[in-house]
C-alpha cells in the first residue's frame, strides 16, 4: 500500500476514534464526564495523532482514565489542553495524543518561534496577531511536524499536580504527588509510563528519505525537509556534517599534491602546517555564518530561553522555588560544587592517569617485544610484535566504555536541576577524556619521542582502521539489518492493522542521540588540524569516510531508529566551542611538528642555526598564528550582512511596538 494511503488511513482512524469523543467543541473523557477543551475551529479533518504514550501493562483502568483526563483538561484546570484516545481499547496499554490548533498556536508563541509575517520577514509568532502571519489558517504549513510534536510533549511535561492530588490506582508511595510536581516525570519515574515517542508520518518521510540516503550523485542535502520532519538539532548536525565534508575538498587536494609529488622541502611542510591552522579557523567562522542563515530561515535565531523544569532524577529537600513559587525539591548549589570539585574532578583525573599509564605500558611492552624479537627472531615470535597494539586497543576500548558509565554516574550524582546543565557537565567530562584517549599516543610520539615516521604510521593506521570499522558498523550492519530484519516487519499482530503499525514503531530502538556522532567529528577534526601535516592524505581519507557517513546516518534516522523528540535549536551548541578549542591547540601542535621535522632540522644544520634559535622562531610563529586566528575571527562577522539587517529590523519593530503600548 502506498505511503500516502497509509497516512490517510492512520489519520482517518484517529479522526474516527477522536470524533466519537468530540461534540460541539467538547471532549468526552473515559470516566464519562465532559470537559470543554477549546474552540470548534480546533477540530478539523487534519487532526492526527502526534505522540504515543505507552503504559505499563499492569496499569489499572482508573489510572489510565486519570491520565487521559489530565491530558484533556483545560489549562485553567491544570490540564495539558490536548486530545487523547485510549487506543485499541479502554484498558489497553496505549494512549494516542493529538494537539488542537489553538494549543499549538499559543505554545508556539510561548516557545518563541519566529514565523513568516505577511511582509515576508521572520517575526516572533504572536497568537493575538496570528492572522497577520502567513499560513496561519493552515497549521501544517505554519508549524513543522517536529515543532508540533515538541509542543505536545512540552505540554505533557508542563502538567503539574494540584493540591492534595495523587495518582489513582497506585499505592500511597508510588502515587503520592506534592503540589507542583511534574506529573509525567512522576509517571515515568514510577514505571507507570514506559515511554513516550513521536509518530512517523510515512507520507512526509518517503517524500525526501530516498533522496537523502540513496542518491550518492546528489551533493545537496534536503535540509529544510530534515528540519521540518526531525527538528533543528538533527538538521544542524547534518548541515554541519555536509558543510565540513565539502570543506575537506581543499585540504584533500592540497594534501594529495604534497603526498604524491616529490615536494618534501621545508616550504611544503611549513605550508601544510600553516594551512591547517588557517583552514580550521576559516571553516569554523564560515560555519557560524551558515548556521545563522539556517537559524533565521528556520525561525530559531532569536529563540527564547525557556524556564526549564527539574529533571526526573533531581533530588533534594522539599521547599518553595523562589522563581516559580512552587513546592519542589531543593539542592544547595554549594553542595553541588563541592561534589564536582572534590569528587568528580579527582575521579576524572584518575581515569586520565590510567589512560596515560596504559599508553606508557603500551610503549614499554612494544620495546620489550621488539628487543626480544631482535635477539630471537623466528616465525613463532613474530606474532608477538602485534601483541602490544592489540592489548592497547582492547585497553582503550575498555576504558572508554567504563569511563562513559562512570561519567554518567558522576554527573547524575552531582544532582543537576535541569537537563541542560546535566548535558553540559556530562559532555565536558567525555570531551576531556576523549581528547586524551584519542590523541595522547599521538602527542607522546610527537612531543616526547619526536619520531615523525612513527607518528605518520600511527596516524595512517588510525585513519584506515577506524574508517574500515566505521563503514562496517555504520554502513554494512545497518544495511543488513534493514535488508533482512526490516523494522516494520514485527511479529505481533493486533485486531486493527493501524494499531499494529503504531506498535511497530514502538519496537524500534530509541535513537541514542547525536553525542556519539559529534564525538566522531570532533576526533576527525583533531586528526586533521593537529597532525595532518605529517600525513597529507588525512583530509582525503576523512572526505571519503564522510561521504558515506552522511548516507548511513540518514538511513539510521529514517529506517532503524524511533523518531526522536528534539527541541528547537539555533546552532550546534557546545560543540562549536569544542571545535574552536581544537583550533587553538592545533597552533601549538603544528608549530612543534614544524620544529622537529627532518626538513627543518636539515635546514638548521646546513645553515648553522642552533636548536635554541629554531625554538624561538617556532614560538614566534606560534604567536603570529594565534594573532592571525584572532584577526580572521574578527574580520569574518558571525552574521551575514542580510541577517544582521533582518535582526536590526526586528529590534526596531520591537521598540516601536513597546512605544505604541506605552
Amino acid at each position: 500500500m502506498p505511503a500516502s494511503q497509509d497516512i490517510a488511513l492512520d489519520r482517518c482512524l484517529f479522526a474516527k476514534m477522536l470524533f466519537q469523543r468530540v461534540s460541539r467543541g467538547v471532549v468526552t473523557i473515559a470516566s464519562g464526564s465532559w470537559t470543554k477543551v477549546t474552540c470548534k475551529c480546533c477540530f478539523t479533518d487534519a487532526v492526527r495523532p502526534l505522540l504515543v504514550i505507552e503504559l505499563n501493562k499492569e496499569v489499572r483502568l482508573e489510572t489510565k482514565q486519570w491520565i487521559i483526563s489530565k491530558i484533556e483538561a483545560p489549562a485553567n484546570k491544570q490540564g495539558a489542553q490536548l486530545l487523547a484516545h485510549p487506543g485499541e481499547d479502554d484498558d489497553g496499554d496505549m494512549i494516542l495524543v493529538a494537539a488542537p490548533t489553538c494549543t499549538l498556536l499559543r505554545k508556539a508563541e510561548a516557545v518563541g518561534l519566529s514565523k513568516p509575517y505577511r511582509d515576508g520577514t521572520m517575526l516572533a509568532f504572536s497568537y493575538p496577531d496570528r492572522a497577520s502571519f502567513k499560513n496561519a489558517d493552515n497549521i501544517e504549513e505554519l508549524l513543522t511536524l517536529a515543532e508540533q510534536q515538541y509542543i505536545a510533549k512540552n505540554e505533557l511535561d508542563d502538567l503539574k499536580a494540584g493540591t492534595n492530588e495523587s495518582i489513582p490506582g497506585c499505592s500511597k508511595d508510588k502515587g503520592s504527588l506534592y503540589p507542583g510536581e511534574p506529573i509525567f516525570q512522576k509517571l515515568e519515574k514510577s514505571g507507570i509510563v514506559k515511554t513516550i515517542y513521536p509518530l512517523h508520518d510515512k507520507e512526509k518521510l518517503s517524500a525526501f528519505s530516498e533522496q537523502w540516503y540513496s542518491q550518492f550523485s546528489s551533493w545537496e542535502l534536503p535540509l529544510d525537509y530534515i528540519h521540518s520532519y526531525f527538528g533543528g538539532p538533527v538538521a544542524f548536525y547534518f548541515s554541519f556534517l555536509g558543510f565540513y565534508t565539502v570543506s575537506l575538498l581543499l585540504p584533500a587536494v592540497l594534501g594529495a599534491i604534497l603526498y604524491f609529488l616529490p615536494w618534501h622541502s621545508v616550504n611544503g611542510h611549513v605550508l601544510l602546517a600553516i594551512f591547517n591552522v588557517v583552514w580550521s579557523t576559516v571553516v569554523l567562522e564560515l560555519w557560524k555564518r551558515r548556521s545563522a542563515e539556517l537559524a533565521y530561515g528556520w525561525g530559531t535565531l532569536l529563540l527564547n530561553s525557556t524556564f526549564e523544569e527539574p529533571r526526573p532524577n533531581y533530588r533534594g529537600t522539599m521547599g518553595h522555588n523562589p522563581v516559580t513559587k512552587r513546592w519542589e525539591p531543593y539542592f544547595p548549589s554549594a553542595e553541588r560544587k563541592r561534589r564536582i570539585w572534590f569528587v568528580s574532578t579527582p575521579v576524572v583525573c584518575a581515569f586520565l592517569w590510567l589512560t596515560v599509564m596504559g599508553m606508557v605500558a603500551y610503549f614499554y611492552l612494544e620495546w620489550c617485544v621488539k628487543d626480544y624479537y631482535s635477539r630471537e627472531p623466528s616465525w613463532l615470535s613474530m606474532p608477538l610484535l602485534y601483541l602490544p597494539s592489540v592489548l592497547h586497543i582492547l585497553y582503550v576500548d575498555f576504558m572508554n566504555n567504563v569511563y562513559k558509565t562512570v561519567a554518567h554516574m558522576l554527573t547524575e550524582w552531582e544532582n543537576h536541576r535541569v537537563e541542560s546543565d546535566f548535558q553540559k557537565h556530562y559532555t565536558l567530562k567525555v570531551l576531556v577524556f576523549s581528547f586524551i584517549n584519542c590523541f595522547a599516543v599521538l602527542f607522546y610520539i610527537a612531543f616526547y619521542k619526536q619520531d615523525l615516521e612513527l607518528l605518520r604510521k600511527r596516524l595512517a593506521s588510525l585513519l584506515i582502521v577506524s574508517q574500515i570499522i566505521n563503514q562496517v558498523t555504520e554502513a554494512l550492519v545497518p544495511y543488513l539489518l534493514e535488508r533482512f530484519f526490516p523494522s516494520q516487519g514485527t511479529k505481533q499482530k493486533e485486531a486493527d492493522p493501524h494499531i499494529d503499525k503504531l506498535r511497530a514503531q514502538s519496537c524500534q530502538s530509541e535513537y541514542p542521540g547525536l553525542f556519539a556522532e559529534y564525538i566522531e567529528l570532533f576526533v576527525q577534526f583533531g586528526y586533521l588540524s593537529l597532525f595532518s601535516c605529517v600525513y597529507p592524505l588525512t583530509a582525503a581519507l576523512l572526505f571519503l569516510n564522510n561521504v558515506t557517513e552522511i548516507r548511513t546516518d540518514a538511513l539510521k534516522f529514517c529506517k532503524l531508529f524511533r523518531k526522536p523528540f528534539v527541541a528547537p535549536a539555533a546552532n550546534i551548541g557546545i560543540w562549536q566551542t569544542a571545535f574552536e578549542a581544537l583550533g587553538f591547540v592545533s597552533v601549538i601542535s603544528n608549530c612543534w611538528l614544524i620544529l622537529i621535522s627532518p626538513q627543518v632540522k636539515g635546514y638548521c644544520q646546513e645553515n648553522g642555526v642552533s636548536f635554541r634559535n629554531a625554538l624561538l622562531c617556532a614560538i614566534a610563529l606560534e604567536h603570529v598564528l594565534i594573532i592571525l586566528k584572532v584577526v580572521i575571527a574578527f574580520v569574518i562577522p558571525d552574521l551575514p550582512k542580510w541577517v544582521r539587517i533582518k535582526v536590526a529590523q526586528l529590534e526596531f519593530r520591537s521598540r516601536q511596538a513597546l512605544k505604541t503600548v506605552a
